[in-house]
């Protein structure tokens, strides 16, 4: 993509999401100014310095995938895999990534692995976080690529949970990021961020030229940009969206669960009943989270009542690799009534 705004960029995605038909996967890719992108289920008030990233200028926005926050600068690429819903599975980050990480280990970088839920890791620490999004017959799942990241700005933006920190044994974020950069044979160590996009493209495509792969390339016309613009109006640069509509509460849980990942439940209870239910987090999920808050609203707040509410639903499709048991034993804590 030719655009430097994360907000261009993200809309291009979604729009192709539902205008692309054919069978061939689509294979995106994008380099964005300083910005961060909250996940879908996250509080930007929660999550971002805003004093520093407003004094900085940085671009602020929300993605339609869960996972947690990312910064992004000149540094770091984004991709994207758009392809038919029958023909992956939510949540199979190992499989999606697995051309990425064949390309890196081709171009010199060893001790690459892909982690139990959504990160790629060298030598243990991340280079790439990744998160899906699924509508009606299409999925995307897309991710960073951290090349030459500012790191040092991440701890100043982002404010990261001591249940996260806790939970992968550091002390703070930047301690557990990488660049792939220096990792790469030093035959590719002096690219630029575009020369190594171009350097991805060619491997993946498995040519020495990309001009081998321009027939491969989508040319959007003055229809399509004119479609993408008004999802940035509606979505992307809305904030109203970017920073949300919080509810007033009077209880929290909150917990970081292996494979699941941070899990916020924020609600009111009235005469015993659940009133109104809010979650927040990084987790991931297939389906709509308002479903299951209507679902939960007006049971009483007691284990036996909460358990047969959830009989008949899947709550790994709302929070994946989450049990039914687990959900409850999360929202009902040292609570104990039965």
């Amino acid at each position: 993509m030719t655009s430097r705004d994360i907000r261009d960029n993200l809309a291009t995605e979604s729009y192709l999401m539902t205008h692309y038909e054919k069978e061939e996967p689509l294979f995106l890719m994008y380099i964005q100014k300083p910005c961060i992108i909250i996940g879908k289920h996250q509080n930007m008030f929660d999550e971002v310095n805003l004093k520093a990233a407003r004094q900085d200028k940085l671009t602020l926005t929300r993605r339609l995938s869960g996972g947690g926050a990312v910064y992004d600068d000149l540094g770091n690429i984004s991709f994207s895999f758009v392809v038919d819903k029958n023909k992956a599975t939510f949540g199979d980050y190992s499989s999606m990534v697995e051309p990425i990480v064949s390309v890196l280990k081709e171009m010199g970088v060893q001790d690459i692995s892909v982690n139990g839920r959504n990160d790629i890791l060298i030598n243990g620490k991340k280079v790439s976080g990744n998160a899906m999004y699924t509508k009606k017959n299409k999925m995307f799942s897309h991710g960073t690529l951290l090349y030459d990241v500012d790191l040092d700005k991440l701890p100043a933006y982002l404010n990261v949970s001591e249940e996260k920190l806790a939970s992968k044994h550091i002390k703070s974020v930047a301690s557990r990021v990488t660049n792939i950069k220096p990792y790469l044979s030093k035959t590719y160590q002096s690219l630029s961020t575009l020369e190594f996009q171009d350097e991805l493209l060619k491997r993946l495509y498995k040519v020495n030229d990309l001009a081998d792969i321009a027939p491969k390339e989508i040319v959007l016309d003055k229809k399509d940009h004119q479609e993408i613009t008004q999802l940035v109006k509606d979505i992307y640069g809305n904030d109203d969206w970017v920073f949300g509509h919080h509810q007033p509460f009077t209880n929290k849980k909150r917990a970081y669960i292996p494979l699941v990942g941070l899990l916020e439940a924020r609600f009111q209870l009235k005469n015993g009943r659940i009133h109104f239910i809010d979650f927040l987090g990084d987790f991931f999920n297939q389906e709509n989270l308002s479903d299951l808050r209507h679902h939960l609203e007006d049971v009483p707040y007691q284990r036996i009542a909460l358990k047969k509410s959830l009989e008949e639903i899947e709550v790994s499709h709302y929070f994946t690799n989450l049990t039914n048991d687990q959900l409850i034993d999360f929202l009902i804590g040292d609570h104990s009534d039965d």
